[in-house]
């Protein structure tokens, strides 16, 4: 809670609530929005002077440490938050923004009563299955059959949020089941568009056909390596190395077949390479190395 010492400044007490921080424009990205990813955010934006934030920075300090964890209350006090303040359009104050997400999804200015700022509150909280898209979130990588549950169980919930459907396929592919991966992503296809990012998977899900239809990287390598004239068996290989993530190598595979083969297998190598710039993403290192490559090698 806000003590005010003997110079009339509000400080925080030894004894403050854990859901309770004083931040400044060093420590808002970490404090405010990284936070924010992990559970709602208020942001109390204030003045020792300002007579308003001494009525409500005491309630939302209350209502902070009667949730217990449900929201954290970041104090911002204007004099060491000057540049967030500005960025954000802080004018006149108390301002109070709810943050989540890392984006601001509600704000006031001013002193709201205590039952209506309890309302508020409230519609900060994530729901039912955004929590359980957050849960699926944490245990995506290290229990993806868990996060399947978790989004399958939210998908019951809200059927018609294609970011969670996203977020299934990605699971799917983590198990390996490319065949139950491919049927939802079909579903979101079907909808006549695709998101940057099922395009994304969209592409991965076409580079594993590819490997399982060579029967594998090592089969593959063993092949190339017999026949190291037979350009169709370097194609297969690039391919086996793509769909296996093995993507520098995939890449300087496929290159080597356009250099070599430009209008032959050279064309569908460099339909791999650009299959794999959309895997990788443009501002991945590979991308930029490769795509640089693969201009030089056309042009």
């Amino acid at each position: 809670m806000l003590d005010v010492n003997a110079n009339g400044k509000q400080t925080l007490m030894a004894d403050a609530s854990s859901w309770v921080i004083e931040t400044s424009d060093a420590d808002f990205e970490r404090d405010v929005i990284e936070r924010s990813r992990k559970q709602p955010v208020v942001v109390d934006f204030w003045a020792e002077w300002c007579g308003p934030c001494r009525m409500l920075g005491p309630v939302l300090e209350k209502l902070a440490e009667e949730a217990q964890g449900q929201f954290l209350l970041a104090k911002a006090e204007v004099e060491r938050t000057q540049q967030v303040a500005a960025a954000w359009g802080v004018s006149s104050i108390p301002a109070v923004f709810g943050v989540r997400g890392g984006q601001v999804i509600d704000q006031f200015i001013g002193v709201l009563p205590e039952p209506q700022l309890r309302e508020w509150l409230e519609r900060l909280q994530p729901s039912p299955a955004e929590r359980l898209v957050a849960e699926a979130t944490e245990l995506a990588q290290p229990d993806p059959a868990a996060a399947e549950a978790k989004l399958r169980e939210a998908l019951t919930l809200t059927p018609k949020q294609d970011a969670i459907k996203l977020a299934l396929v990605r699971v799917l592919l983590a198990q390996d089941r490319a065949v139950d991966a491919e049927e939802l992503l079909q579903e979101l296809a079907d909808r006549g568009f695709l998101e940057p990012e099922a395009e994304e998977l969209q592409a991965e899900l076409a580079l594993r056909r590819m490997a399982r239809e060579t029967g594998g990287v090592e089969q593959a390598r063993a092949a190339a390596a017999a026949a190291p004239d037979d350009r169709q068996a370097q194609w297969k290989l690039a391919q086996a190395l793509a769909g296996q993530r093995q993507y520098e190598e995939a890449l300087e595979q496929a290159l080597r077949l356009v250099q070599l083969d430009r209008h032959g297998l050279g064309e569908s190598a460099r339909e791999l390479m650009v299959e794999l710039f959309r895997v990788l993403g443009p501002d991945h290192e590979l991308t930029t190395t490769y795509r640089r490559k693969l201009s030089s090698a056309l042009y």
